[in-house]
């Protein structure tokens, strides 16, 4: 099995650098490899707002050993995202998280056990009476995994959150995060600093740990949770660094 997995695995690009750093020109800060300007996979300028962003973005470049390995640098892959994916579609990007308004993971909720309802309760009250207080989105839940339609006027309230955030590389990073936790609530409260990195990944994690407790833990499902959390961490990081 593992002479197979060996084999599956994708040849990798040579390091063809010595130096990544960070070069400011109009504005802008610009990911250099000895002294030229790196490149998206469509071949746009890797340039953000931010010089912590690019400096981040040099030190994955300039970690890199012999081969260039993308799984280790998740900043870079969210980054090329929002300049060749997001830039040229951010109002797809916009629509495609308000849908996620129209069926969140903190709507559904267990009737029993207790505990594992309790446990929701905790995790995803906060979230709903943030989005209640702050923005005036009033949801509705629900019992089961059953469809319940949201009210329109909540769901354009979370519409105008998303849409204050017009930078490609925020929106880049908020539609990770949202994707990964399944819940733009939580993605929202969590760019909002409503909740913490740590908080906002286990409020996405609630059944999981609650099956857990009752089953112990299963080594392949912890190890696909570890990389989905490094990539969810990734695009917090990517979030905060680009509107500094």
């Amino acid at each position: 099995m593992r002479a197979a997995q060996a084999g599956m695995k994708p040849t990798l690009p040579k390091r063809f650098y010595k130096e990544a750093g960070v070069q400011e020109r109009e504005g802008l800060f610009f990911l250099v490899l000895d002294g030229r300007t790196a490149k998206t996979p469509n071949r746009q300028d890797l340039a953000v707002p931010s010089r912590g962003l690019a400096e981040a973005l040099a030190a994955e470049w300039g970690a890199q050993g012999e081969e260039i390995d993308p799984s280790t640098m998740p900043l870079t892959r969210i980054v090329n995202s929002a300049i060749d994916g997001v830039a040229p579609r951010q109002a797809e990007v916009v629509d495609d998280l308000v849908r996620y308004a129209g069926s969140d993971l903190t709507y559904y909720r267990a009737g029993e056990p207790e505990r594992l309802a309790r446990a929701q309760d905790e995790a995803w009250n906060p979230v709903l009476d943030w989005a209640r207080d702050t923005h005036g989105a009033r949801f509705s839940l629900a019992e089961g995994v059953m469809h319940v339609t949201q009210p329109d006027e909540a769901v354009s309230a979370i519409r105008g959150v998303v849409e204050e955030y017009d930078s490609p590389f925020s929106l880049a990073a908020l539609h990770v995060m949202t994707t990964l936790t399944g819940s733009v609530l939580i993605a929202l409260a969590h760019a909002s600093r409503v909740l913490d990195a740590d908080q906002a990944w286990a409020a996405a994690h609630v059944d999981e740990h609650y099956q857990e407790s009752l089953w112990g833990e299963d080594y392949e499902a912890m190890e696909r949770r570890r990389r989905r959390e490094a990539d969810f961490r990734a695009a917090s990081e990517v979030f905060r660094l680009s509107r500094q």
